[in-house]
């Protein structure tokens, strides 16, 4: 497994008690890849640059996609600017990927007799005992990852080449947050201009 895996596990699963933003989540796992990619050695950190390596076929065929999707041209690309790129609709791509591969399915919840609403939960796999171990043992990564999007209380650790990933992964989520706030905000205030005139 991989660590974009194992945090969409850990975000889809019913016991955690909180709801992540698709795009948050859509950010970090772009993050979790990026830190995945860089323990395989296909891309190194150099001032805030993802400078690719040797292009090799990694196991994983969604870091795979990951690796093939790094700019290859100097000056090489930010933390920043692959997490707002690869980022985009990422959480729809493991989510349809994972679902296909059985390690999400869909589960049928009633709310009244006649409304049924489904929610994606993690499938009973190994999958899910090795990404639950993981979380439990607060490992360093997907421990920062879950902080950054909500998870869990607390902030990315420092102190190696992953840290500078997970930094970025926070910024931007909290970029996003302002954002949908400004959105927000903006709903409100055109609300209130059209009771004021009458609408």
């Amino acid at each position: 497994m991989t660590t974009p895996r194992d945090l969409l596990i850990t975000a889809s699963e019913p016991a955690s008690g909180r709801s992540v933003e698709q795009g948050d989540l859509s950010l970090a796992l772009a993050g979790a890849e990026a830190v995945d990619l860089l323990a395989a050695g296909a891309v190194t950190l150099a001032d805030g640059r993802l400078v690719p390596g040797e292009r090799s076929p990694l196991t994983d065929p969604l870091l795979d996609g990951a690796a093939a999707a790094l700019n290859r041209q100097a000056p090489y690309e930010t933390v920043a600017d692959w997490l707002w790129r690869r980022g985009r609709d990422l959480t729809s791509v493991y989510l349809a990927a994972m679902e296909a591969e059985g390690e999400l399915v869909e589960k049928r919840r009633r709310r009244w007799v006649v409304l049924h609403t489904t929610a994606i939960v993690p499938g009973d796999t190994t999958a899910r005992r090795r990404a639950a171990e993981r979380w439990a043992a607060q490992e360093p990564v997907l421990a920062g990852l879950g902080a950054a999007v909500g998870l869990r209380d607390g902030a990315p650790p420092a102190g190696d080449p992953a840290a500078g990933v997970l930094a970025a992964v926070d910024d931007a989520v909290g970029e996003l947050s302002v954002e949908r706030r400004r959105r927000a905000r903006r709903q409100e205030d055109a609300h209130a201009e059209n009771v004021r005139r009458g609408y």
